[in-house]
């Protein structure tokens, strides 16, 4: 994204927006699929390029009606799922599950799936299904409306509303419960023309089946002559050379080496240790990277709080004394694999000799990168 952004076609978009979007995807509270749900929506409808959307004095307005359409395309499958797909954290429900499980539970008499969505879409709901559709998409205007459009970009701004904004209008049982009547009656929400702009671009190379990952299953796909699934590709693609048994072996070694010099302190805090968790500085889940370099000791709790954000550079260098300690300490009993390690993920085309500033240097950048260009969250003491 980032480097896409540098090119003269996207010098007029606002750089700061494609930051934001990075941030807002990982910062943004992740209790439910809410957050994604909508920006998958918004990019859905601005790739169908729907006659809808209106631009006023900088804001790009969007029937909410067909942001609900689209969450009824995208939860029905999820909830009518045999296989449990959690949608939310702990055992709280979704706000929609009873009224959408209700839908759901009719229509299996009736064709399921398909069913359902040609009647929204051409014939109109049954008379009789008319009330329990209509409370089921209330309550997803409600809470589209309420909670993932009132939360997204609160890690840029802490502000509610900061990004998209709403207008509802009264919402009565019809005659009709169709898409027509959901465009018309079901209100408008709006965002800011720069961010309709950039998921115009960007969208298709993030969203759904024009994602690059999509695409590269759905080659193989054909490729095979139709024997093979989009999801078994993709889960194959997916799969990581870096296992549980890398993680505890280089944590081990860590260990074995840190157990020799009888004193260990946290190297975020420079408390004396007794006991310690092995952090990866850059977070696991964000690199997969388990280089001895990359682990360090600190206190459980600091460990616990750190979680997945990214230490910044200003703790880095506060903290270099201590990391370079560590470093120096591995290099002496792990030398030929911290040598490769240091050489391939920091120093790159730089000479060994000078590893210790040029190796935190490139560690602070890294970090600052992640933090700025890639939205991750910072974390400091």
């Amino acid at each position: 994204m980032v480097f896409l952004a540098r090119h003269p076609i996207f010098e007029q978009m606002n750089r700061e927006v494609f930051t934001n979007i990075s941030k807002i995807i990982e910062r943004d509270s992740k209790s439910t699929t809410y957050k994604f749900a909508l920006l998958r929506g918004v990019i859905d409808i601005i790739d169908d390029n729907s006659p809808f959307i209106d631009e006023i004095l900088g804001r790009v307005y969007i029937p909410t009606g067909l942001l609900i359409e689209k969450w009824l395309m995208y939860y029905y499958p999820i909830l009518r799922s045999e296989t449990t797909i959690p949608q939310i954290n702990g055992e709280a429900k979704l706000a929609f599950s009873t009224q959408f499980k209700k839908v759901i539970d009719t229509y299996e008499l009736r064709g399921g799936f398909s069913a359902f969505y040609n009647d929204l879409k051409n014939k109109g709901i049954p008379h009789e299904l008319r009330e329990d559709v209509f409370q089921l998409i209330k309550k997803l205007r409600d809470t589209i409306t309420q909670m993932p459009m009132k939360y997204i970009g609160r890690s840029i701004t802490n502000a509610y509303y900061s990004i998209f904004e709403y207008e509802n209008a009264p919402m009565h049982l019809p005659i009709y419960v169709n898409v027509e009547y959901l465009i018309q009656h079901a209100g408008t929400f709006s965002i800011p023309v720069e961010y309709y702009e950039a998921f115009k671009v960007f969208g298709s190379f993030i969203n759904g089946q024009n994602s690059i990952l999509f695409k590269w299953a759905q080659f193989s796909v054909n490729a095979s002559g139709q024997n093979l699934s989009i999801e078994n590709v993709i889960n194959e693609v997916l799969v990581s050379p870096i296992t549980a048994r890398n993680i505890e072996e280089s944590k081990k070694i860590y260990r074995e080496v840190l157990n020799q010099q009888g004193q260990v302190y946290c190297v975020w805090t420079g408390d004396k240790l007794h006991s310690y968790d092995i952090d990866h500085v850059i977070p696991f889940s964000v690199w997969k990277n388990n280089d001895l370099w990359n682990l360090l000791p600190a206190h459980s709790t600091v460990n616990g709080k750190k979680r997945d954000r990214i230490p910044t550079p200003e703790l880095i260098e506060r903290q270099k004394d201590l990391i370079l300690n560590y470093w120096q300490i591995i290099q002496k009993n792990q030398n030929d694999r911290f040598q490769r390690e240091m050489q391939v993920a920091l120093l790159g085309k730089r000479d060994f000799d000078n590893w210790q500033h040029a190796s935190l240097a490139q560690l602070q950048k890294s970090c600052n990168y992640l933090i700025e260009s890639r939205g991750f969250e910072a974390w400091s003491i």
